[in-house]
């Protein structure tokens, strides 16, 4: 049986189970005249439990009270359009994404314009989580009237992506940072744009996702053979010199050493993208 413990807005309430674990239960209405102490009905299907592990988020949750309903339901929209489009993610994402779309809301009414300067990267990077946003825009300007440009769905992909359950336990700000820093070398000293969107461009920077998610979850290639590396050396001397500069960058900027394979697949990747 679930208490009401505390009651956040319309759409949010906390509650506590039998054996006194807090947890947070976001439904349309729920909290819409509950009362602390009262038991949450059974038989309501649509809701979503989020739980409570540890100070931060409780701290977080709490924010929830200067927060509309509307702004919850939102979420739980996009979520669904993010879930049906195959993406998987922790639920925890309802409460970030709720605090999110308001901040924007009131962003806009007060005349506040922010730019995303990774739209392109997150746009490119992740599509689908990009698709979502667009939605999300949509819905923002119908519901809210808030007129928000489209790069704002980068801003709503970055929190999806963020909460992927079946990628490596990254944090996404920095992929997509490294991501950026990458194709600004590689576009610099290649003379290369990664922009245009042919095929070469996306193997590039689909290759370029894995590689920085391998990188800052630790499983980068090891060295097994130098064979690849001496192969490119010779044949596309210039692609590896630039993914040398790749190299030194992370090494610098991250304190992170890449093999000379890691190095290699770069380069290859590298000669295709100026190439094409």
């Amino acid at each position: 049986m679930q208490i009401i413990k505390k009651v956040l807005n319309s759409s949010v309430v906390l509650v506590v189970d039998e054996r006194g674990a807090e947890r947070v239960l976001l439904g349309k209405g729920i909290g819409f005249g509950a009362k602390a102490g009262e038991a949450v009905p059974d038989g309501v299907t649509d809701r979503v439990f989020v739980a409570l592990d540890d100070a931060g988020q409780r701290d977080f949750v709490e924010l929830m009270a200067q927060i509309p309903g509307e702004f919850v339901e939102l979420a739980r929209v996009i979520v669904a359009a993010a879930t049906d489009a195959g993406l998987a993610l922790d639920p925890h994402v309802y409460l970030a994404l709720t605090d999110h779309l308001h901040f924007a809301v009131e962003r806009h009414r007060r005349g506040m314009r922010v730019v995303n300067r990774l739209a392109w990267e997150l746009k490119t990077v992740y599509p689908t989580e990009y698709a979502v946003g667009l939605r999300a825009v949509a819905l923002l300007r119908e519901r809210f009237g808030a007129d928000l440009p489209d790069d704002e769905a980068a801003n709503v992909a970055f929190h999806l992506a963020n909460a992927a359950v079946d990628r490596p336990s990254t944090d996404t700000a920095r992929v997509v940072q490294l991501i950026s820093s990458i194709t600004t070398i590689v576009a610099n000293a290649g003379g290369v744009d990664l922009t245009a969107g042919d095929l070469h461009a996306r193997r590039f920077l689909t290759h370029l996702q894995f590689f920085a998610e391998r990188l800052f979850s630790g499983g980068t290639l090891a060295d097994r053979d130098d064979f690849l590396y001496r192969s490119m050396s010779e044949s596309q001397p210039r692609a590896v010199t630039i993914a040398e500069r790749v190299r030194t960058f992370i090494r610098t900027e991250h304190g992170l050493e890449i093999s000379n394979e890691e190095v290699a697949y770069l380069a290859l990747h590298i000669a295709r993208a100026m190439a094409g």
